[in-house]
């Protein structure tokens, strides 16, 4: 039999507090009603799904999550009266109760109504009032009222409505020109005719019928609820809307992710300013609020580790290069990241310095500037050591500008010159750790890990010329390996989050890539070491624009997005209508999972785009709810800003694939 209390601590811990509801009253209230109470018998086993349930009269019970959702945007004080519109099963009701002093509650369906008083006598709700009646009109004889949540959805918020809310109060209602398609919407009273207004985010509820919202004959017209027909709307039903990304609604909508020891944030596309400012918005919350340290990005070591210095207020490198010269330059040099990194060093500047936040990269390019930072190190802690790094290193030196050349020379003379010289030299320094650590055990990580640089990017020019696959392996390994050696250096209790493309972050095991081409990745890796502390969120998108070349170090360009095919899973998404959303997949109800576990294409696009041929350039097969643990849907995308930067010359850094 299921466990009903079990059950519900569940609920307010993974659907409502995970989601980033944080009033520890509304949690409280959350946990002692039984949502089972205002359920018909057959539907009590399913109290406390994810989702809104059926309930008598042909309309529904909320979503758990939205009713604490509206419920703690009501700001309710111990003294306040509340008048709900919309009284339902009766449950939001006894929520309310909890909270306030009186509750006044206007349900226009009969059965309803009478259903609700008496659960919510036998739960002893005394301080609530049921009538039945058009909740449009309010209740005009118990008004002002502190507070008013409508359970439904009209075209604008009824005047009757704002005319008895008391100077001060809250109003929470979905509105929306559209019965299927609303925005919550927090109405706040200054004075007599002094309103403002804020909005939540998008929502979809049952419509507000009455004579100051929707006509009950264009009610009656309505299309069947989504759930009961096509796919795209059990997928919208089961979504999360989202507001944009600035708005810190959107950021702590992934708070059910705190717990993970790695968050990896994908992108669909690596010129999306979209998917950059998500996963900034996402990054400061688990930063600020969650105690993650690292960031860890696709972006070359010694690149990065200048970002590093920087957000974490050290003294610069006089050697070292401005970073991100290199095409594409677009990808780490815009607007978004710009942005993200001024907040991480004005967040890390109130911190004592053990705990601060940084920034690492996690690819394996900048052989040249990776080499230079190895030497630069040892000239300092042990000039002997720097000179034996300068002849074996001395190798690879007339192949540094062009890389792969020196893997068609090993390929075509049967041999590689220079990786025992590489292979020695990183065991070397690790092998002197307690000598060199002691003393400044980030200037150590930083060394080091160039050095494996350096010994992964022999071995990966070499592998480009046995197949694309073992390449890929190679690249992918030596990311999640550096991954690890920064968790690591930072100690067992440090947490990560990863920005990297979909391809990188996805499980590679439930994509074409695994299943025919052989090829492994980042959050495969991932989730074989940490299990359920690793968490796979992808991203996606319809249309719009994207910053991206038509070719190997051709220029920038921003193209347009074309619209997504009908076989895949971006038009699903599309067709939900919401155009921005969070689709928890671990939390999906079963059904919906099931249906989403067909094979279907997924749109990858890199830094090359090419949309005459992107069904076979850019889609690829997948199993999106084994792929990711969620996934975050916007609609309509733009491309990024970019930074003007001269680029300088270099290895093609993710040729040939652009991911």
């Amino acid at each position: 039999m299921l466990d009903y209390t079990d059950a519900r601590r569940q609920m307010v811990e993974r659907q409502v507090a995970g989601r980033g509801v944080r009033d520890e009253r509304v949690l409280a209230a959350m946990r002692a009603v039984p949502r089972e109470a205002f359920l018909a018998g057959g539907m009590s086993e399913f109290a406390y799904e994810d989702a809104p349930l059926p309930i008598e009269a042909g309309q529904t019970i909320s979503q758990p999550y939205i009713v604490a959702l509206m419920t703690e945007a009501a700001a309710l004080g111990p003294q306040d009266r509340v008048l709900e519109i919309g009284t339902g099963s009766g449950y939001a009701a006894a929520v309310l109760s909890r909270l306030c002093r009186q509750v006044f509650t206007v349900e226009r369906h009969a059965e309803l109504a009478d259903l609700a008083r008496d659960r919510l006598h036998r739960l002893h709700c005394d301080n609530v009032v049921v009538r039945t009646g058009d909740g449009t009109r309010g209740w005009p004889e118990e008004a002002p009222f502190d507070a008013i949540i409508a359970t439904a959805g009209g075209p604008a918020i009824p005047g009757t409505l704002r005319a008895q809310l008391a100077i001060g109060g809250r109003l929470i209602m979905p509105i929306g020109e559209e019965m299927r398609r609303q925005h919550l919407v927090k109405l706040v009273r200054h004075g007599q005719d002094d309103y403002s207004e804020e909005d939540l985010g998008d929502v979809l509820f049952v419509p507000l019928i009455g004579e100051h919202g929707w006509r009950d004959d264009a009610a009656a017209h309505r299309p069947d609820p989504p759930v009961a027909r096509t796919l795209p709307q059990r997928i919208a039903q089961a979504a999360e809307p989202l507001p944009t990304p600035e708005d810190p609604a959107f950021g702590s909508a992934f708070d059910r992710f705190r717990h993970a020891r790695v968050v990896l944030l994908g992108e669909a596309s690596h010129g999306t300013s979209e998917f950059y400012r998500a996963r900034a918005a996402i990054t400061r919350r688990l930063v600020g609020e969650h105690g993650f340290t690292i960031v860890a990005a696709e972006a070359d070591w010694p690149d990065a580790a200048t970002i590093d210095r920087h957000v974490r207020l050290k003294p610069s490198d006089p050697g070292q290069r401005p970073p991100f010269r290199r095409f594409p330059t677009w990808m780490w040099r815009n607007t978004d990241v710009d942005a993200f990194t001024r907040w991480l060093r004005r967040h890390n500047a109130a911190l004592p310095a053990a705990a601060r936040a940084g920034f690492y990269g996690l690819d394996l390019y900048n052989l040249s500037a990776s080499t230079r930072a190895v030497i630069d190190y040892l000239d300092r802690v042990d000039p002997e050591a720097a000179a034996v790094a300068r002849r074996r290193y001395g190798c690879l030196t007339p192949w540094q500008n062009d890389p792969q050349a020196y893997g068609r020379m090993a390929l075509s003379e049967g041999y590689a010159p220079c990786e025992e010289a590489v292979v020695r030299m990183l065991a070397e320094i690790c092998a002197r750790e307690l000598d060199f650590a002691a003393a400044d055990p980030d200037s150590f990580l930083d060394a080091s890990q160039n050095a494996r640089l350096v010994r992964d990017a022999e071995r990966y020019y070499r592998a480009m010329f046995y197949g694309a696959a073992e390449s890929w392996n190679l690249r992918d390994r030596h990311m999640f390996e550096t991954l690890c050696h920064v968790l690591d250096a930072k100690g067992p209790s440090a947490k990560a989050v990863v920005w990297a493309h979909n391809s990188h972050i996805g499980d590679a095991r439930k994509t074409e890539m695994g299943r025919v081409r052989g090829e492994l990745n980042i959050g495969q890796l991932c989730r074989e070491r940490f299990g359920a502390d690793a968490a796979l969120i992808g991203f996606g998108t319809h249309a719009g624009t994207v910053a991206c070349a038509s070719d190997w170090d051709e220029p920038m360009e921003v193209k347009q997005v074309s619209p997504s095919r009908s076989d895949s899973y971006e038009r699903l998404a599309h067709d939900t209508g919401v155009p921005r959303f969070l689709l928890d997949l671990g939390a999906a109800p079963a059904l919906l999972r099931e249906a989403l576990m067909k094979e279907r294409l997924e749109r990858f696009i890199g830094v090359i785009y090419r949309p005459e041929s992107e069904r076979w350039s850019h889609y690829s097969a997948c199993t999106l709810p084994e792929q990711f643990d969620a996934y975050v849907w916007f609609d309509q995308t733009s491309a990024v800003t970019p930074i003007p930067t001269p680029e300088s010359g270099g290895e093609e850094e993710t040729y040939p694939f652009g991911l």
